[in-house]
């Protein structure tokens, strides 16, 4: 039986999600998740690793869904639902999925993938009660799909196993003390590792709590952190600049009401991009809270992590998690010595199984003795980690979203006014990067008015360019490729 629900029964009379203004038991949380994997199987006795994908809000009714698929013996696979549809396609022809099931509110949105997919479409309301046998899981099954950028451009299935799942989670809940009683508000994507594994899974894991707020809003989040509930939050860096430049417009009596409800919080951690240290220090102010920062990625789930316990050193990403090998490779894969750069590798039961329908990416990803290759260059020094940057400086790291620069370039260089372009992260406080394109243009003039209405239907908003630059030819180098680095530094100098 997948470990997760069975530690669910458990718990039964406790709370495990709030959403909408509605708390729901894990009693419920069980009964609802067997309707769905029952109405998923229709009969069957297991769905045998059927893609299933689906589109719905984060809360109780995503969880059920999850849940469910798993429960059927299905392979879960979000979508997100700021996506532009032609994205939803992608993911959905790239893992041949079955069956989509989705909330009303993307009905509409879904309706042209209905005479483009021979598929199951199933409406999330219509998951009756039923009653029957649930097939029993191998945790060595495949249980989920995430789509990561990459260098080739076209994002990347990740696909992680129930014991992968089940080692990300305990690695966390177990480093950072997760307790029953701890409550937990989610604000984060749910198509993305952090909000699915970080956030929900490890709080069902524990039997607390996990409260959603499906669209973020600074002022409702301080207003529920005033609640006197929640003990416990996760969030980008992105989301803690926007909530210190709100709190600073607020009253002094209400920053101070706030102030001493946050100095109650359990545990504060911020991921999925770089920290800036003025962003630690300012939160610090406010909520008496130091941020533990920690390193992972969609292949990996978590790897290294600042202590719960002991000193977050600002800037540093902390050790290795407990149950997860990391070392620093050379170019050469040679071991290097303390205070050195670089390559971080990780291995471990976390690790994922492989790239769906991608053997050789997954190869290439590992190296000869089974070490996954991360990209990411940091060194040891002082029993920490540092992250000091990418391999690739086609990934750019954007308000906690891992995204290709490549991916964007293609899609630009469909515009009919557009010859050739280049695509760079920017370094921002806020955002961590912010994605700059500079465009070579056709005739000399473009409309950037409508260019931005027509990115709107090919990219998602948080993959669109927020700078750009004209030229008449991109800089390269003597082989004729682009050299992106130049390229940054005509937005850094402006």
């Amino acid at each position: 039986m997948i470990n997760l629900i069975e530690r669910a029964t458990t718990f039964k009379n406790r709370a495990a999600v709030k959403s909408n203004g509605q708390t729901y038991t894990y009693s419920q949380l069980l009964e609802a998740s067997k309707n769905v994997a029952l109405t998923l199987l229709n009969g069957q006795k297991d769905l045998e690793g059927a893609r299933i994908a689906f589109l719905v809000p984060s809360g109780f009714e995503y969880v059920c869904i999850q849940w469910g698929i798993w429960r059927a013996g299905g392979i879960a696979v979000p979508l997100c639902e700021k996506h532009p549809l032609p994205s939803i396609e992608y993911v959905i022809n790239d893992t041949r999925a079955s069956a989509i099931i989705f909330s009303k509110a993307f009905e509409s949105f879904l309706a042209p993938l209905s005479n483009a997919f021979e598929i199951r479409f199933i409406p999330s309301e219509h998951f009756d009660v039923q009653d029957g046998h649930l097939p029993d899981i191998d945790p060595v099954r495949s249980a989920m799909i995430l789509y990561t950028s990459g260098t080739t451009g076209n994002p990347k299935g990740v696909v992680t196993t129930h014991r992968n799942i089940q080692h990300q989670i305990t690695s966390l809940t177990t480093s950072w003390e997760w307790d029953k009683n701890d409550h937990i508000l989610n604000v984060l994507p749910m198509h993305h590792l952090h909000g699915i594994l970080n956030v929900t899974s490890c709080a069902l894991w524990s039997g607390a709590c996990c409260e959603f707020l499906p669209k973020f809003d600074a002022g409702a989040v301080f207003s529920i952190f005033c609640n006197k509930q929640v003990n416990v939050f996760m969030a980008v860096p992105t989301i803690y600049f926007k909530l210190i430049a709100h709190w600073k417009t607020l009253k002094a009596s209400e920053q101070k009401n706030i102030t001493e409800h946050l100095k109650k919080f359990r545990l504060m951690v911020s991921g999925s991009a770089a920290l800036p240290v003025s962003v630690l220090k300012a939160w610090r102010d406010i909520s008496g809270q130091t941020l533990l920062e920690r390193y992972g990625m969609t292949e990996i789930g978590m790897a290294i992590s600042n202590p719960y316990r002991g000193e977050r050193k600002p800037g540093h990403i902390g050790q290795a998690l407990q149950g997860v090998d990391v070392r620093l490779r050379n170019e050469n894969d040679e071991p290097v010595v303390e205070g050195v750069a670089g390559e971080i590798q990780v291995k471990g039961a976390n690790v994922f199984k492989e790239y769906w329908k991608r053997p050789k990416e997954t190869k290439d990803a590992f190296t000869a003795d089974g070490w996954f290759k991360t990209g990411d260059i940091g060194l040891y020094k002082d029993g920490s980690y540092k992250i000091l940057g990418r391999n690739s400086i086609d990934i750019i790291k954007s308000g906690g979203y891992k995204i290709s620069a490549l991916e964007i370039e293609e899609v630009l260089r469909t515009h009919p006014e557009i010859k050739d372009c280049g695509v760079v992260g920017i370094p921002d406080l806020e955002w961590g990067e912010v994605i700059g394109a500079s465009l070579i243009l056709e005739s000399g003039t473009i409309d950037m008015e409508q260019l931005k209405v027509w990115l709107q239907d090919k990219l998602p908003a948080y993959k669109a360019p927020r700078r750009y630059i004209f030229q008449d030819d991109l800089p390269r180098n003597v082989m004729g490729k682009v050299t992106k680095k130049k390229l940054a530094e005509l937005f850094i100098k402006g």
